[in-house]
């Protein structure tokens, strides 16, 4: 049965973890896409009409996600999707409604998913695991890398991808090991890096993963002779491994909390003035969440309506700004100015803007 709804409203499936591994960002993601819609709403929302987020817990079985989601287009609940969540829930999505509804990720992503009105928003990683690596060989000696990341497409294309990039450089992968979502115990992964001829690792575990493999790898003693480098680790991640598993960590991300760009600063600002001092973590994934939605608004903006035919006629070269800075489509990707951090205790420290967009 069709979903009645009044014309001047515009639903969006809001595809967010809200459990598992990855849950430990939702808190951060219905935060700032709340705010996204608020601010938008605020004006004239997504082409004249309001925007009402359908929350869909991105953080169970892909197929179970990709089934919410295909009923709510179905039965036209939901007119686009939007949100952060692992590239294996949105490969599941994109088999169930790619084509028919216009459909902004948020996430990292490792490139190559043409479906029509498919965007990807976030970072990849030729220009945000790439640059930090070099980054991190000519400032910190780190030239032989070992991968450690969950076994899903992103980190596996990605690792594939780092590993045929450094070929030829003066950096290598040594080795690329790969564990299921959730993982809890990396005590024979460690135990292997202790034994490998390595000088850093690459992190490609999302979430609570994260938390457990820091940990770890703290109690293990290694955090001062091995630095690791994650394109996933943010804020959230921080604090629940706590300080000690900081020391030696860096991320690669398009956003931290407390970035003293004009454009981030802003978003902090009406972040913590909207959701108080104790509010979820400002963060590189929920700012995703924010930057998925503002994307849309930008297509209704742009092309006068959010139909994937719409979508179409945004011309590749489109340039706008977000709390990212200056943003860039290319096809249907967007490129982006990237940033490498070192953990501080429980917060981020910018070191270098290692990434543009041109």
């Amino acid at each position: 049965m069709l979903r009645t709804r009044p014309d001047d409203v515009l639903p969006v499936a809001f595809v967010v973890p809200l459990q598992g591994p990855t849950g430990i960002y939702g808190p951060s993601c219905l935060a700032c896409g709340e705010l996204a819609i608020e601010q938008l709403n605020a004006g004239s929302g997504i082409a004249g009409r309001r925007v009402e987020l359908v929350v869909v817990d991105g953080g169970r079985d892909p197929d179970l996600v990709a089934d919410e989601v295909g009923r709510l287009v179905d039965t036209g609940a939901v007119e686009a999707v939007a949100g952060w969540h692992t590239s294996a829930v949105r490969q599941a999505i994109t088999r169930r409604v790619g084509g028919r509804v216009v459909y902004a990720f948020g996430a990292m992503h490792e490139g190559g998913d043409s479906t029509p009105g498919v965007f990807m928003i976030g970072e990849r990683p030729i220009n945000q695991l790439l640059p930090a690596a070099h980054w991190m060989r000519e400032e910190l000696g780190v030239g032989r890398w070992a991968i450690l990341g969950n076994d899903y497409v992103f980190p596996r294309v990605t690792g594939t991808t780092a590993r045929l990039a450094l070929q030829g450089t003066a950096s290598e992968i040594v080795s690329e090991t790969y564990v299921p979502l959730g993982t809890s115990d990396f005590a024979g992964v460690i135990s292997e890096l202790e034994r490998q001829p390595v000088d850093g690792v690459i992190m490609l575990l999302m979430g609570q993963d994260a938390v457990h493999f820091n940990r770890q790898f703290a109690r293990a003693g290694l955090t001062a002779a091995l630095p690791r480098l994650s394109p996933a680790v943010e804020e959230n991640t921080l604090l629940a491994a706590g300080a000690d598993a900081s020391e030696g960590l860096y991320a690669a991300a398009a956003y931290f909390d407390g970035m003293d760009t004009v454009e981030s600063s802003t978003l902090a600002r009406d972040y913590y003035a909207r959701w108080g001092r104790w509010a979820p973590a400002l963060n590189a994934v929920g700012e995703s969440c924010y930057e998925a939605i503002s994307f849309l608004a930008r297509v209704g903006e742009v092309c006068g309506s959010l139909t994937v035919d719409a979508a179409a006629s945004l011309p590749s070269g489109h340039f706008y700004s977000s709390p990212r800075g200056l943003m860039r489509l290319d096809g249907n990707l967007l490129d982006q100015d990237v940033y490498l951090a070192a953990a501080d205790g429980l917060e981020f420290r910018v070191e270098q803007q290692i990434a543009r967009a041109h």
